[in-house]
């Protein structure tokens, strides 16, 4: 078994029927047996991007992206903040900060050159506390060392030119912090992929990863492409290789082709409240509080929407479903394996409090509100509604850390010599996209030689 955490680094066709101005594709029939160089496991934004980096370096080959839903980038894509962050809040020097810095502006460029619309709306991070100074000044050197642009330190007046609505002794300015809708981003990175000759496969689940033993029927070539992925509904794909970026699935296709189960995903789900249309003008662009490092998430934050909307949270609290974006959502299997891991057990007696404060305001919206009103006052509970929920592919290890490395997994053996495993893409892995993109096409390269 090979596991490699980064710190610091810097043929055969499928006939699809394509929709047009959509992405949404069909499993049709086979041509070929099916077979491809290069299979892509997960169709959210990690994903996407890096298929789409992979047929960009080599159009020679042949690529395949299979994804399990019908459509594309429904999940963690699909349900999150919409944010565009600069890499303040990030290790200097790290990989996680380069990539945000590095993705920030690749994704500023991307969606001018494609035409996707988006706004540079800015963002404050507001102590509203004296004790949060201090913190706050350290998150400016923290930027600046990470290139953030045009960061600045501003005092209460100009908090009030900024945001009328908002109050605070002082503030982070981050004007080059943006929106976009992720989810138009991610299918364009699927168009490119299509037209770049790539095969799109929705509606295929990929539930066994193994060795062929032997050559497709009707073959001349024996096998060439020795790697078979077989769906939930008994089709199959075989490849040379394979990539996996499966997001809230990632540990469980590690172990489908028998590689490491840890780091285990733990799925926590993030409620929002959002404001009432005749509310929208409390908020200009992005509020969000001094983060406190005694908690493992940034806490409850303004966040203007591309479709004018406004969002206000969110918390954090144990999803009891992968995939469940509803408070009673549940699955067995899900919750068994989330409450059962050692991991997830140590982080929440690390965080009792928080975590019971966390489900008190999922339940009562006056509680989250009272936090809200730290930064806008005027702001009360009949200006709100529930809102939307994302899910969180959180990564843990077996101490109850939260994994903010990269991490990619290979193994030993037949199968495993020829599967790379994307285990934890650090949030924020949208802004970031391009360039995590750029660092997996890089170790498919290096681990395949293609």
């Amino acid at each position: 078994m090979m596991i490699r955490t980064l710190r610091n680094a810097s043929a055969g066709a499928v006939l699809l029927v394509r929709r047009p101005k959509s992405l949404k594709c069909i499993t049709a029939r086979y041509q070929h047996s099916g077979c491809c160089d290069v299979a892509v496991v997960g169709g959210g934004i990690v994903g996407l991007a890096s298929a789409r980096e992979l047929i960009l370096r080599h159009p020679n080959l042949t690529f395949t992206l299979l994804e399990k839903e019908k459509e594309l980038s429904i999940h963690q894509s699909g349900h999150n903040s919409g944010v565009i962050h600069s890499g303040i809040y990030y290790t200097p020097g790290s990989l996680k900060a380069r990539l945000c810095v590095r993705g920030s502006t690749l994704a500023y460029e991307y969606c001018e050159k494609k035409g996707i619309p988006y706004k540079r709306c800015g963002k404050l991070i507001v102590a509203v506390e004296r004790e949060e100074i201090p913190r706050l000044k350290a998150l400016y050197e923290r930027g600046q060392k990470n290139n953030v642009r045009e960061l600045s330190i501003i005092d209460a007046k100009a908090i009030r030119e900024r945001e009328p609505y908002c109050r605070g002794l002082m503030a982070l300015d981050s004007p080059y912090t943006g929106i976009v809708d992720w989810r138009v981003v991610a299918l364009s990175y699927g168009k490119d992929f299509q037209q770049a000759g790539g095969t799109v496969l929705t509606g295929f689940e990929a539930s066994d990863i193994t060795m062929a033993t032997e050559s497709p029927a009707g073959s001349s070539e024996g096998l060439k492409h020795p790697i078979v992925i077989r769906g939930s509904k008994g089709e199959e794909v075989r490849c040379r290789y394979v990539l996996t970026c499966g997001g809230l699935y990632s540990d469980r296709l590690s172990q489908i082709s028998g590689c490491s189960p840890e780091p285990r995903i733990v799925p926590f789900r993030g409620d929002y409240l959002v404001l009432k249309p005749e509310k929208h003008y409390l908020v200009r662009g992005n509020i969000y509080p001094v983060p406190d490092p005694r908690f493992p998430f940034l806490g409850v934050h303004f966040t203007p929407r591309m479709d004018g909307s406004v969002w206000l949270g969110p918390n954090a609290v144990l999803a009891f479903k992968r995939e469940g974006y509803e408070v009673y959502d549940f699955d067995l299997q899900d919750f068994g394996d989330a409450v059962s891991f050692r991991g997830l057990q140590r982080l929440v007696m690390k965080n009792l409090t928080y975590g019971v404060g966390e489900m008190y305001r999922g339940v009562f919206i006056s509680a989250q509100v009272k936090i809200l009103q730290k930064y806008i006052p005027e702001l009360s509970v009949s200006d709100v509604l529930r809102g939307p929920a994302g899910v969180r592919a959180q990564a843990l290890d077996r101490d109850g850390n939260l994994v903010d490395d990269f991490v990619f997994d290979g193994g030993a053996g037949a199968v495993g010599s020829r599967v790379l495993h994307v285990r934890n893409a650090p949030s924020p892995a949208a802004t970031s996209s391009l360039a995590i993109a750029e660092i997996i096409a890089d170790e498919v390269q290096n681990r395949f030689t293609l």
